[in-house]
């Protein structure tokens, strides 16, 4: 492991020495890449040389502690220091996910339970929005379609960064574990007799697509266009704006009916696809790494669940890391930065099990 590490200090000096040239900087492309790779390899190398200078200090302090006993804790003590940053060394040398960077594109689709589901399908979409509000990033509603009392039969939603990140804290390295069937027990605003119900509905992460690494044919596309539908009487009802697209050669379908502009929304209908058809075709490629996306919604039933939002306790609990808090309140207003990190936590441990394995 640790020659490998040094092979990436080379690296490092050598995307420095690179970035100081002004000259680099003229393909704007290409000096954004060697960045990102330079900020990707800072961690590690920071780390290492810490490692490299706690086994320093305990040579030194064993040395003392030869002739004077009272050097001895100094030497535990670097000892325990330097398991702590070998176990983060191993951690950082992990393979990160090459989409971590990226934005996403968040969609959320009533499932069981009716108006109830459509509800709370609202209130994830607040507690995503809160959460994006709190970090920095910038949301965009891109089609929805609301339910009769205010919730969302389904909805999609663009979150993006407004410019770079650490390591690991992209859009997609903190979104992608929202993926799957979430699920709430609660005593539903319909309810006459005070009966707590359970209901669901899912949620699905991708990470949203440049145009220039999906290839869309025009022939491969159906598009459709029809009248938008929606509660109360707003002009966008009234016309053919609509617009839902089917890439034939996979039967992917996208649709977007939000704007009032026909074109507006063949635009936006064309980014989820975009995104999808991504998605997709990362699952063909890498079969590995489709097991992220296959633990996402497949059904919307409150059997398959990756979370649930327990009301009457004020609990939030998952159930894939075992994670369980009782501020439901506060995650749905956007503190969901501990539940997110017990999924990261879990994906880098079996990430090093598994590489310590091999």
């Amino acid at each position: 492991m640790f020659e490998a590490v040094e092979e990436l200090l080379v690296e490092h000096a050598g995307l420095e020495a690179r970035l100081a040239d002004p000259s680099v900087h003229a393909d704007q492309a290409n000096a954004r890449k060697l960045a990102k790779r330079y900020a990707e390899l800072t961690p590690i190398t920071r780390v290492y040389r810490q490692w490299r200078q706690a086994g320093e200090d305990i040579e030194a302090a064993r040395e003392l502690a030869a002739e004077d006993s009272d050097f001895i804790a100094e030497v535990k003590d670097s000892e325990a220091r330097r398991e702590v940053l070998t176990e983060e060394l191993r951690l950082l040398l992990v393979p990160r996910d090459p989409n971590d960077e990226k934005d996403v594109i968040l969609e959320i689709k009533a499932g069981e339970g009716g108006e109830e589901s459509a509800l709370f399908a609202g209130d994830l979409l607040r507690m995503y929005l809160r959460f994006a509000e709190r970090i920095g990033w910038k949301t965009e509603i891109i089609d929805s379609n609301e339910s009769d009392l205010g919730g969302y039969k389904d909805v999609s939603v663009a979150v993006k960064t407004r410019g770079g990140t650490e390591p690991g804290q992209g859009v997609w390295a903190r979104l992608k574990y929202e993926g799957g069937v979430h699920r709430v027990q609660r005593v539903p605003a319909t309810e006459s007799q005070g009966r707590i119900h359970t209901s669901a509905a899912g949620v699905l992460v991708t990470p949203e697509a440049e145009e220039v690494e999906v290839e869309v044919v025009a022939n491969d596309l159906r598009i459709d266009v029809y009248r938008s539908s929606g509660p109360g009487g707003q002009s966008v009802n009234t016309t053919d704006s609509a617009v839902r697209i089917t890439h034939l050669p996979t039967g992917i379908v996208a649709s977007c009916q939000n704007e009032k502009s026909q074109l507006q929304n063949k635009e936006q209908a064309m980014r989820i696809l975009r995104s999808r058809l991504l998605a997709a075709a990362q699952e063909e490629a890498e079969r590995e790494a489709s097991d992220a996306r296959r633990s996402q919604v497949r059904t919307v039933d409150r059997s398959e669940r990756i979370r649930t939002y327990n009301y009457p306790e004020n609990r939030i609990s998952d159930h894939r890391t075992g994670f369980k808090s009782y501020n439901l309140d506060q995650v749905l207003d956007g503190e969901l930065n501990a539940v997110i990190q017990s999924c990261v936590d879990a994906d880098a441990a079996a990430k090093l099990a598994s590489a310590q394995q091999n």
